[in-house]
């Protein structure tokens, strides 16, 4: 009896793993196909030195491009100002919703299902972004041509191709537009 209940035991945990593995792929990773980039969270450390060079200051409004599970829009609302994330894959926006909820800063968080492409980045202080290299260059003229005298950008990893970062902190860099 002892063993058949080991080996019931080891079924529910492999059970568990290919589950865990399946969702993993339908839910994270298929997506990406049709709505983005994969996935990647960043790093709770990198976090705070994008929220530190960020240099938050109060009434600021503040955009993530790509957000994720919200975990950079959380982190930069909870300095007390207005954070928005836009995101095109589905279920990471419903994470994001959920994470932010249970963050308890619905009043200041908030995460669009929508390309960034589209958007008017004219009304933010703060732009942040975790985005490949492929796209930096259509970004950066996107960028310099929208946003407003002062505003920083605050880029994780990747670097834009002409334009010079004020700043570097272990792969994480600021941009300032100082026009």
């Amino acid at each position: 009896m002892n063993l058949l209940i080991f080996f019931l035991i080891l079924l529910l945990l492999f059970l568990l793993l290919v589950c865990s593995f399946v969702f993993s792929v339908f839910f994270l990773i298929l997506p990406s196909l049709f709505w983005g980039a994969i996935y990647v969270p960043t790093k709770p450390e990198i976090v705070k030195k994008m929220i530190n060079l960020a240099d938050v200051k109060p009434g600021e409004k503040a955009i993530d491009l790509g957000s994720g599970d919200g975990r950079l829009v959380i982190a930069l609302a909870k300095t007390g100002i207005e954070a928005h994330g836009y995101e095109i894959n589905p279920f990471l926006v419903r994470l994001a919703q959920k994470n932010i909820r249970k963050a308890g800063i619905s009043d200041r968080a908030f995460i669009h299902l929508k390309t960034f492409w589209k958007e008017d980045f004219s009304k933010f202080n703060i732009v942040t972004v975790y985005g490949m290299s492929h796209i930096m260059k259509k970004l950066e003229l996107k960028l310099r041509k929208e946003i407003k005298p002062g505003a920083k950008i605050i880029s994780n990893s990747f670097v834009f191709p002409n334009w010079r970062y004020s700043k570097k902190e272990e792969g994480v860099y600021l941009y300032e537009n100082k026009n």
